[in-house]
């Protein structure tokens, strides 16, 4: 009797898996899965950073710090305007007035070499200085006088006056002496300026550093410069000869010599006050 061959049971499917096939039967699940549905690990690849827009924020921080300056400075701008304004309302601040009244050249001496003369020369002068401020007190520093000739510059000499407060209201007379002392000079310029008789034309300088005192204010002090032209002088008349002697009967008699008369210029000559500034190197 033959043997029968009964077919194998077939497994029984998932619970639910029938409903994933249209037609009611589930797909046999292949085990080991192929490759195509093996999990695979994503490979990591690095990006590169992105890059800040640090050009924009620049200009921004820039345009900024620039406003804000320009707003300070607009600002410290109106406030010195507003104080000067204040300042000059209430004092009426004015420049110090110089006049020279009397120049006398005493003395003149200049050789008459081609290539080297030599001068000596004495010139007594006297500057009278004014403060027309009612509240303002100027504060001067030493003085320095030069006169020099109106044509070509030639130095008649230097001089150095101490400095001085000069009171609100209040009217300074200085006199000073500008000498020279065998000092050699321009040949062409000395030999047309200077003359040994007749007027000729001088120039008269006065440097200085000036402040403002302002009841217990004081302010720093700046360089100024006063300048005085057409001033003429006239030089001394030579010295004189000497006595003759005139024979008598009796007696020998000797005429004395007229004294020297020496030409003063006692008209007054206003002079200009600039103010002299200096930055670093340079002074205007």
């Amino acid at each position: 009797m033959a043997d029968r061959v009964y077919p194998a049971a077939k497994p029984n499917p998932a619970p639910g898996a029938a409903a994933a096939n249209g037609n009611g039967s589930a797909p046999r699940a292949s085990f080991p899965a192929p490759k195509s549905q093996m999990y695979q690990r994503p490979i990591y690849r690095p990006q590169a950073p992105t890059k800040r827009r640090r050009g924009r924020s620049c200009r921004c921080s820039f345009c900024c710090c620039f406003c804000w300056a320009l707003l300070v400075l607009i600002l410290l701008a109106f406030v010195a305007a507003v104080a000067g304004g204040a300042f000059y309302l209430l004092y009426r601040p004015q420049r110090p007035s110089f006049t020279v009244s009397s120049v006398r050249l005493t003395s003149l001496n200049l050789t008459s070499s081609p290539t080297a003369p030599v001068l000596t020369d004495a010139i007594t002068l006297t500057v009278t200085a004014r403060n027309p401020n009612k509240k303002m007190v100027y504060l001067y520093d030493d003085l320095t006088l030069s006169v020099a000739t109106a044509a070509n510059a030639v130095p008649l000499g230097t001089a150095t006056v101490p400095g001085f407060a000069h009171a609100a209201g209040n009217t300074t007379v200085v006199t000073a002496t500008v000498a020279n002392s065998a000092v050699t000079v321009d040949p062409s310029g000395a030999g047309s300026d200077i003359k040994r008789s007749g007027a000729f034309s001088v120039v008269v300088d006065a440097d200085t550093s000036a402040g403002v005192r302002v009841g217990g204010l004081k302010t720093k002090k700046i360089g100024i410069q006063v300048h005085c032209e057409g001033i003429k002088v006239t030089p001394p008349p030579p010295p004189p000869v000497a006595p003759k002697k005139v024979k008598g009967k009796n007696s020998t008699a000797a005429l004395a010599p007229a004294p020297a008369e020496t030409t003063v210029s006692t008209a007054a000559h206003s002079c200009k006050v600039r103010v002299r500034v200096k930055i670093w190197k340079w002074t205007f």
